[in-house]
């Protein structure tokens, strides 16, 4: 009675808890493959943004060289509210800028600094900007142009007070010129303040160096392209970077949460938790965008095309302009600045050792950091090949699901 045979033993399954961390996962090569908008909408971690960090250095410091050069060889076009001048304009009618400048040239004695004609068709306006001219020669003007093109009032009669004048002298659009830029410096004391208070340091450097990206950039197009500079335009550019600024904190917001506590888990470098923030924080900057450019080009439709008026154009451009600068930079700069700044702390270094001497199962940790040849920064990149995770994959473990134990068993125990 008290024998039993061992042939015949009952075997019962306990459940014992690994408090390992989970292995690497393989990938087989049936992981299912998504289409780019399904990559994009989930923000599953594919587009390897940190990972090509190299290029868009590379992109953004060209972008930047050419700014510079440009600022400095071709300058900028300040309107007359910072330089002074005067500016007279009347309805259109049929006139042409060639018949503008020979009307001018008659009153005056030579040419207008510029002619341009705002709008289209029967709301089209010729604007003239020269220098200041005296009362005396704003007359003379007024009286060539009222001869060569009648322009028509709101009677729809010929009349003179149909041509319109202004003028700025040079003291005061140096006023505007010193007020401008005072509140450039106030807005970036302020900005670089809180940045400093709510980021730790290599947040807030590569905050910082985001914003002088998107300001030097925004500034070499304006260069570049010869738009004007106008009070307009340094108010649309606070504007600006004030929304790059507010694009780079909900991606640093998602980075700083990814990244907590990274120390403590091998699943992920610091590198890859950073790009995964990016691709789920992609849809928002880009959605973002969108909504804010819809308007400003909306803006511009009716500025140039309908109304014809010069202040809401220069306002537009601005940020149209800006907007773009800063969603390439919120994406392709800010982060990649980050993880690379990072990178060169010991903390972020030994984790991203561990994190790759896991992925290689067959070499021991010595061997690993003997054989790997490369730096850190760069395993980070490039780590495990196919072995690391990767977004949208269903993961697989490899025969023998639990390191010291027999394949397909749990631990047991004799009744």
């Amino acid at each position: 009675m008290g024998s039993h045979n061992k042939n015949d033993e009952d075997i019962e399954t306990t459940d014992t808890t690994d408090t390992t961390e989970p292995e690497a996962v393989e990938l087989t090569g049936g992981a299912p493959k998504h289409s780019f908008f399904t990559r994009l909408y989930t923000g599953s971690g594919a587009f390897d943004v940190v990972g090509r960090r190299k290029v868009w250095f590379t992109v953004s410091g060209v972008i930047v060289a050419i700014a510079i050069v440009s600022i400095i060889v071709r300058g900028f076009s300040f309107g007359i509210d910072f330089k002074g001048g005067t500016t007279v304009s009347f309805p259109r009618g049929n006139a042409s800028v060639a018949q503008v400048d020979e009307a001018f040239h008659k009153a005056i004695g030579h040419d207008p600094e510029q002619v341009i004609i705002v709008g289209s068709g029967g709301s089209a306006t010729v604007q003239i900007r020269s220098e200041t001219l005296s009362n005396d020669q704003t007359a003379k003007l007024r009286d060539s142009l009222f001869d060569a093109f009648h322009p028509r009032g709101v009677d729809g009669q010929p009349s003179k007070q149909a041509i319109s004048d202004s003028a700025v002298s040079s003291t005061w659009g140096g006023q505007i010129t010193k007020k401008a830029l005072i509140a450039l410096v106030v807005f970036l004391v302020l900005v670089g303040i809180y940045i400093l208070i709510r980021y730790e340091r290599y947040m807030a450097m590569a905050a910082l160096t985001t914003l002088v990206f998107d300001l030097t950039t925004t500034a070499g197009v304006y260069s570049l392209v010869g738009f004007e500079v106008t009070p307009a335009t340094v108010i649309g550019l606070l504007t600006i970077l004030g929304f790059s600024l507010y694009d780079t904190v909900i991606v640093f917001d998602k980075v700083e949460e990814n990244t907590h506590g990274f120390e403590h888990t091998t699943r992920r470098t610091f590198a890859e938790q950073a790009n995964l923030a990016l691709n789920q924080t992609f849809m928002r900057s880009i959605n973002t965008s969108l909504i804010s450019v819809i308007p400003v080009l909306s803006l511009m439709v009716v500025a140039v095309w309908l109304l014809g008026i010069g202040t809401l154009k220069d306002l537009a451009l601005v940020m149209l302009v800006g907007i773009l600068v800063g969603t390439y930079s919120s994406i392709f700069l800010a982060t990649p600045l980050l993880v690379t700044l990072r990178e060169r702390t010991e903390l972020v270094r030994s984790h991203t050792r561990r994190v790759l001497n896991r992925r290689r199962p067959t070499v021991t940790r010595d061997a690993a950091e003997e054989t790997s040849g490369e730096p850190v920064a760069a395993l980070a990149g490039n780590a495990g090949g196919g072995s690391k995770p990767a977004p949208g994959a269903r993961p697989v473990r490899p025969a023998g699901s639990r390191p010291g134990r027999p394949s397909g068993k749990r631990g047991t125990r004799r009744r």
